[in-house]
């Protein structure tokens, strides 16, 4: 007798009513005694020659419907496990080929300069003959820059690639080669006209170089270009970003004065009215912040702090009418033990891991937070990667 999928995992494996797994099985699918999968009414026919091998993506055999589900599923175990339940509201799905931010690898072998994502679960690489996820702008340089490192890289070594969507083009930061020499600086400036390449850094384990950059790279944020640092954080798509910008806006309300807490390079500071306290750990991100809100006269004061090891007071966050917390993977645990304690009405918490924020929420509901509603958003398309925003409240 065939078990129908019932489920997926946080991994990506399909799982059957009595716990059998089964690698790329949607729900809806059956599962044969030997482990053969039977395409149900949720089985996508994957648009990419590369999955599954790839690891850029590990859920293209999923429809919409089922990768909304999933994402949905991830953020409710992760509350249930802290005894939690709330408003999960419909995710928001980015478009397939909209990231416009992506870390890429390259390496020469038998001569020929091999770029793309590392296969899941392995070190091997994967040549990119097409991408579904990178924009098409990110995606063309692909094949340029085969023919670019194929002069500089040598065999079997690794470099790393990160390329963003700038204001004026292309950014692209080069890790793990030297790129010495009158020929290596031609073949540069020649690539970047080619291709209207916005930026191109290298970083031969000494920090990045400038080789091209005719004018200063900026990112709009909150109708406010900030110069743009290398390889600095962007969310992962303009979809993905907006829904978050639009859930915190919704969070807030008219709320204010306001901290912005891990700010970054102003996402979210800059899209708010009014006055803004915007902490941030990276010198470079909160530097550029600090600068582009003087030159837009924008109410915003901007101020280095690790919230790791100095986070705001109970005290401090009480001062404030509103606070939006968006930390990196491992949560803000130091910080929202000091926000239990706090005054502060209302806190709108981004999150990229499900499991890190139901920590967070729990300390909060502890604390006397009400957990109201979670918007989801899935903007690392056929990932299993969820980010969210959600809203708090005394």
């Amino acid at each position: 007798m065939n078990d129908t999928i019932l489920r997926i995992a946080g991994r990506g494996d399909g799982v059957t009513g009595d716990g059998r797994h089964a690698p790329f099985a949607a729900p809806g699918d059956t599962l044969t005694a030997d482990g053969v999968v039977g395409p149900g009414p949720h089985h996508a026919v994957p648009p990419c020659r590369h999955f599954p091998v790839c690891g850029g993506c590990q859920l293209q055999h999923l429809d919409d419907e089922s990768y909304a589900g999933f994402i949905t599923d991830r953020i409710a175990g992760a509350l249930a496990a802290h005894s939690l339940s709330t408003d999960i509201r419909p995710p928001l799905l980015s478009p397939p080929r909209t990231r416009r931010r992506a870390a890429l690898q390259g390496e020469m072998i038998g001569g020929r300069v091999r770029i793309g994502f590392s296969e899941g679960a392995s070190h091997a690489l994967v040549d990119l003959e097409e991408c579904w996820v990178l924009t098409p702008t990110l995606f063309a340089l692909v094949a340029p820059l085969r023919k670019l490192l194929g002069g500089m890289m040598k065999p079997k070594r690794r470099v790393r690639l990160h390329l963003a969507e700038a204001d004026q083009g292309p950014d692209l930061l080069i890790e793990g080669i030297a790129a010495e020499g009158l020929a290596a600086a031609e073949a540069i400036t020649a690539f970047a006209q080619r291709n209207r390449v916005a930026r191109i850094a290298i970083d031969n384990g000494m920090g990045p170089e400038n080789r091209w950059e005719p004018e200063p790279v900026t990112i709009t944020l909150g109708g406010v270009p900030v110069p743009l640092p290398y390889a600095a954080f962007l969310q992962a798509t303009r979809e993905g970003e907006a829904a978050l910008v639009d859930a915190v806006r919704l969070a807030l309300g008219s709320a204010g004065p306001v901290a912005d807490l891990f700010a970054g390079l102003g996402t979210f500071a800059l899209a708010l009215p009014g006055r803004v306290y915007a902490a941030e750990g990276a010198r470079d991100p909160i530097a550029a912040l600090k600068s582009a809100a003087a030159l837009a006269g924008r109410q915003i004061f901007a101020d280095h702090r690790d919230l790791f090891r100095r986070p705001l007071t109970t005290e401090e966050s009480s001062r404030f009418a509103a606070i939006v917390l968006d930390p990196p993977r491992a949560g803000a645990r130091e910080q929202v033990l000091n926000l239990a304690a706090a005054t502060t009405p209302v806190i709108a918490y981004v999150s990229c891991n499900p499991g890190t924020f139901a920590r967070d929420a729990e300390i909060l509901c502890q604390g006397g937070y009400t957990l109201d509603w979670i918007q989801p958003v899935g903007q690392f398309r056929w990932s299993t990667h969820v980010e969210l925003a959600a809203r708090f409240s005394r």
